[in-house]
């Protein structure tokens, strides 16, 4: 029997069709007939992007990369609306095979964008649930505010996520992320993983 194949050493899901569900999936899914009111689910919501935000900030990748499915995706439109990235630059786009790559330089201490590596302090808020056709996927909107310092300067990073995660026995499970930066079309000076 065939293996199927490993994400962290191939992009084999990244296709045509794989990008456009993904737009199907980014486009009008913030409607308030969708909102998830149940106080709980809600909650759990909260918790897990909480700790998705303390474990950037305490340095701990590899825990943080536990959080995402083997087929997933990390994005950065480098435009307003977010967009298609088939079509429009992103400032970032990885899958899983690069985002752990990404993981692993930083973890080599050789990774020049993180010489020396950011403090960072990460505010969540406004975490609103939405629902999806998938009664085990939702659609997860909240605002967020990166304060970080490297090399002597401070720098703050503004704007909303949206996550797409999965439900699990034990929580949730990122397929997703999608980090709409306030000032996504200025200069970034190196924004790395540090979002």
């Amino acid at each position: 029997m065939a293996s199927s194949p490993d994400p962290s050493r191939t992009s084999h899901y990244v296709t045509d069709a794989y990008y456009a569900d993904l737009v199907a999936d980014f486009s009008d899914w913030q409607a308030d007939d969708k909102l998830v009111t149940d106080a709980k689910t809600r909650e759990d919501c909260r918790a897990f992007l909480t700790r998705e935000a303390r474990l950037l900030d305490a340095h701990s990748y590899e825990d943080w990369l536990g959080l995402f499915t083997g087929e997933c995706l990390y994005w950065v439109p480098a435009t307003p609306a977010g967009g298609d990235p088939r079509h429009e630059v992103a400032v970032c786009l990885d899958d899983r095979r690069r985002l752990e790559d990404r993981v692993y330089r930083l973890r080599t201490g050789a990774a020049w964008s993180q010489l020396p590596m950011s403090r960072t302090v990460r505010m969540v808020a406004n975490v609103e649930p939405f629902a999806t056709a998938d009664a085990g996927i939702l659609m997860v909107r909240s605002n967020f505010a990166i304060h970080e310092f490297r090399a002597g300067e401070n720098q703050v990073l503004a704007g909303w996520c949206a996550h797409r995660l999965q439900r699990t026995a034990s929580g949730f499970e990122i397929l997703v992320k999608q980090v709409n930066l306030l000032a996504c079309d200025q200069n970034l000076r190196n924004p790395s993983i540090i979002l």
